[in-house]
């Protein structure tokens, strides 16, 4: 599975942009065929895409299809399939039943990520993802076609805070994802000029347990993956715990710099190692 702590969006009628996107450090690309394009530009991006999908390919590259149930979704996959992108994502999923239909479309080693909130139904379907499909990459979820879906007026508080229903659809899919055993990943920040705002975001997204972030603007690359890379503090102090458990085999707690650290903290410090 490819390191994914930033995954920058792309609008697919926009080639020049796909282009650059390549060169800006984005541990992949989210080229978008669903919000980002106009209905009556459907086509013209589907060959944009395809096209795009077939230069040298120096990052991961999924590609956002249209909602299965769309009308669009096909042939949104009859024309990119055939270049091969890494990955898919798959907007308005509902759980397992979404991930398997998608599943029965693909070949080879070819990843799915679900956009896991953006349909009621989709909230009470977060626990399902587990033991579908090798293929799943990881669960991300959104907070803006939601609230559109129940007539909500906003998702955030007037301190760009989440509501308590947001709240509620980001920690499910952050359980969600650690229970099917793939990255929770943090959904976008939309104020791309607040670059501290985004820094603070992404270290709280971090801290609870997402492990990368989308991103709507390229500023924003080098913010989120500097968030969600482990510090050469943190790598120290992880591999000081895995050293200190592998000196005491079968222990089942120890002490280490005047605190008790046990089979959590050492489970911790392992997948943090293996972030960096």
């Amino acid at each position: 599975m490819p390191r994914l702590r930033s995954l920058l969006f792309v609008p697919g009628d926009r080639p020049d942009r796909m282009v650059k996107a390549l060169t800006l450090g984005a541990d992949a690309l989210i080229v978008d065929l669903e919000d980002s394009v106009a209905l009556t530009n459907k086509a013209a991006a589907r060959t944009a895409v395809a096209e795009f999908l077939g230069h040298a390919r120096t990052t991961t590259l999924f590609v956002r299809i249209n909602p299965l149930d769309s009308g669009l979704a096909d042939d949104d996959l009859a024309a990119v399939l055939p270049a091969h992108p890494d990955g898919i994502v798959l907007p308005k999923a509902e759980g397992r039943a979404s991930l398997a239909a998608l599943d029965a479309k693909l070949r080879g080693d070819m990843m799915i990520l679900p956009i896991a909130t953006e349909t009621p139904a989709a909230i009470f379907s977060l626990g399902s993802y587990g033991g579908v499909t090798p293929r799943l990459a990881g669960l991300t979820w959104g907070a803006e076609d939601l609230p559109a879906a129940i007539g909500a007026s906003a998702s955030r508080e007037a301190d760009g805070s989440y509501t308590a229903p947001y709240q509620l659809a980001r920690s499910l899919t952050l359980f969600g994802a650690h229970a099917a055993g793939v990255p929770a990943l943090e959904t976008v920040y939309p104020d791309f000029r607040d670059i501290d705002g985004l820094a603070a975001y992404a270290a709280r997204g971090r801290r609870d347990g997402f492990t990368g972030m989308m991103a709507i603007h390229p500023t924003q690359v080098s913010v989120i993956n500097a968030a969600f890379t482990p510090s050469a503090e943190e790598v120290a102090k992880a591999q000081a715990i895995v050293d200190l458990f592998a000196a005491n085999p079968g222990a089942g707690a120890l002490s280490l710099d005047g605190r008790m650290v046990d089979a959590p903290h050492l489970k911790a410090a392992q997948a943090l190692l293996a972030r960096a």
